[in-house]
């Protein structure tokens, strides 16, 4: 194993204890690990990184108590009228980086040379898969950059406001022959996911997939049959 993987190994174990200290109690991973409460918390703290044999081991022994789509799932808040509150999931940067790790394993093998999102939410999706794919991440905004000229430019009217919306993405973002991978928070009708795609079109770049932490209806299945490409998210909300 080469010097830089060891250490990222050893920082994914970091991330690993971090989120699962939210669930469990020193006492209890240590029961787990066999190892004393200081030195995991040494390690929860980040002040003292194991060997990479050690590393090895607890990850073996601690990655079956994580369950991503459980750990999304216990985070989303609902109000009393069913909408939801998914920031307790984009604020967990834990969480968020073995999200990306279990995304950039599905796409691995579709050689993504670009991850696309829009701005603002899908965002932190976007740099956690990316930096795992070692890849850039471009986000279109609704307003123009000052200092850019030419942009890839797409309008639609979401269903949920009625008016006109326009997404704008610098043109030194995509370019041709490129494969992208779109992710987003949530999807619901599927409109800005569609306008993305029309900018990956104007831009002769090949859209790969998509991936959301969260689908609303069947609004997946729609996508998947409207573009033949592969399109997941994590969680299903009816």
């Amino acid at each position: 194993m080469s010097q830089l993987k060891s250490v990222q190994e050893k920082l994914r174990l970091v991330r690993v204890l971090r989120l699962l200290k939210k669930t469990y109690t020193y006492e209890e991973l240590s029961k787990i690990t066999g190892l004393p409460i200081t030195v995991l918390n040494r390690y929860v703290r980040g002040k003292v990184l194991p060997s990479a044999e050690r590393t090895k081991e607890l990850l073996n022994l601690l990655l079956p108590y994580i369950n991503i789509e459980e750990e999304v799932r216990k985070r989303i808040k609902f109000d009393e009228y069913g909408f939801f509150d998914n920031m307790p999931v984009l604020s967990d940067t834990a969480l968020m980086s073995l999200i990306a790790e279990d995304v950039a394993g599905r796409y691995m093998d579709k050689n993504v040379d670009r991850v696309l999102t829009a701005a603002t939410d899908g965002i932190a999706l976007g740099v956690h898969v990316a930096r795992e794919l070692n890849v850039d991440v471009v986000y279109a905004k609704k307003k123009k950059e000052v200092g850019v000229e030419k942009f890839y430019e797409v309008s639609y009217v979401p269903s949920a406001s009625g008016s006109v919306t326009t997404l704008y993405l610098p043109q030194w973002a995509l370019k041709k022959g490129e494969n992208v991978l779109i992710v987003d928070d949530v999807i619901r009708s599927g409109e800005t996911q569609r306008a993305l795609l029309e900018m990956c079109r104007q831009a002769g770049a090949k859209p790969v997939g998509m991936f959301f932490l969260i689908s609303v209806g069947d609004v997946i299945e729609r996508l998947r049959e409207e573009y033949s490409i592969p399109v997941e998210s994590l969680i299903r909300l009816e």
